[in-house]
């Protein structure tokens, strides 16, 4: 096999290992993507996180809050992609 045939056929396989079926979720009848499942919840924990940290006078102490909350929102989104759906 030639230098270019090789390529051709490694483009060839990269290209199709995107073709999967996208997971998802029945919510009601509608099939949603997990990733919006997952972001969905992980909003919801980063509010529940919020509440607990406003209960106990812990929110002044973490850093900028701009920047906390919403990487907040992708650690819990991530982990419930991974735990549940991976």
């Amino acid at each position: 096999m030639k230098k270019e045939q090789r390529f051709g056929v490694t483009v060839i396989c990269l290209l199709c290992t995107g073709c999967s079926r996208a997971p998802s979720i029945s919510v009601i009848g509608s099939f949603f993507p997990v990733w919006m499942v997952s972001l969905f919840a992980g909003v919801i924990l980063a509010f529940a996180v919020r509440s607990l940290l406003l209960r106990y006078r812990l929110e002044s102490e973490v850093g900028p809050l701009a920047l906390f909350y919403p990487c907040v929102v992708a650690l819990f989104t991530c982990l419930l992609w991974l735990i549940f759906f991976r």
